[in-house]
């Protein structure tokens, strides 16, 4: 079964607009997780501009599920996981400036930064995770590295998709056997929503994991955030004309 993590930093945006605590952050995990959610995803960044440091400590004893922690791994971020010791933990390379994800590591030139990194979490019964495009010599440098899991970079797949489909699907079709060959687990994030999931879903049915925010809390707006959740995981099945 391939999990839905719901990242809840969107929620985190809309409170630090007006500051306060509103929305709580805190009861919004607790409410996707009983919605049916099989994880929260959060991802804090240096400028605290929507998740908190904060309030990744006050998730920690609340997320009964799956605690799904993105971020570069800079000494305060490591420092975080270390004290917090998630789930997984998913390695991004993003710039303490981007608006938001745009790329995965180059698992080839920073193998040895990375290895490292991966290491020390491994050792303290973290699960990692690292955030790549759909390139085969990038998840074959992952694998080199010996993490457990890839995140596959959806952004350009988002893009691509209401132009061509089976275009948009085909280089993460080819991605994820080649992580299978190579014992990873694959996940699979970023634009993904409910125009797109499912046809994702169903070329890559092995995806151990995808995490899902912006659109998923838009989508919420309109439909409420109990409903949402269970159109989500209703993308992740098989049609019913389909095995």
């Amino acid at each position: 079964m391939t999990k839905l993590s719901v990242n809840i930093n969107k929620i985190a945006t809309l409170r630090n607009s007006r500051g306060g605590d509103l929305p709580n952050v805190v009861q919004v995990a607790i409410d996707c997780q009983r919605f049916g959610a099989d994880g929260i995803t959060v991802h804090p960044r240096p400028d605290e501009r929507h998740i908190k440091r904060k309030d990744v400590f006050d998730l920690q004893p609340k997320v009964y599920t799956e605690f799904n922690i993105e971020g570069n791994p800079s000494p305060e971020f490591i420092s975080l996981i270390k004290k917090i010791r998630p789930t997984q933990v998913t390695l991004v390379p993003d710039a303490h400036d981007a608006i938001t994800s745009n790329t995965g590591w180059d698992t080839v030139t920073h193998k040895d930064f990375l290895t490292d990194v991966v290491n020390e979490f491994q050792s303290l019964g973290i699960r990692t995770s690292i955030f790549v495009n759909p390139d085969l010599e990038m998840i074959e440098g992952a694998s080199a590295i010996g993490t457990d899991r890839i995140e596959l970079y959806t952004g350009p797949y988002a893009e691509m998709f209401e132009k061509d489909k089976e275009k948009a699907v085909a280089p993460y079709v080819e991605a994820a056997i080649l992580a299978k060959k190579l014992g990873l687990g694959v996940n699979a994030g970023h634009d993904l929503n409910l125009n797109n999931l499912n046809y994702f879903y169903v070329h890559i049915p092995w995806l151990s994991e995808v995490s899902i925010g912006h659109a998923l809390i838009c989508d919420a707006l309109y439909m409420g955030l109990e409903k949402t959740i269970k159109a989500y995981k209703n993308c992740l099945k098989m049609p019913e004309n389909q095995d």
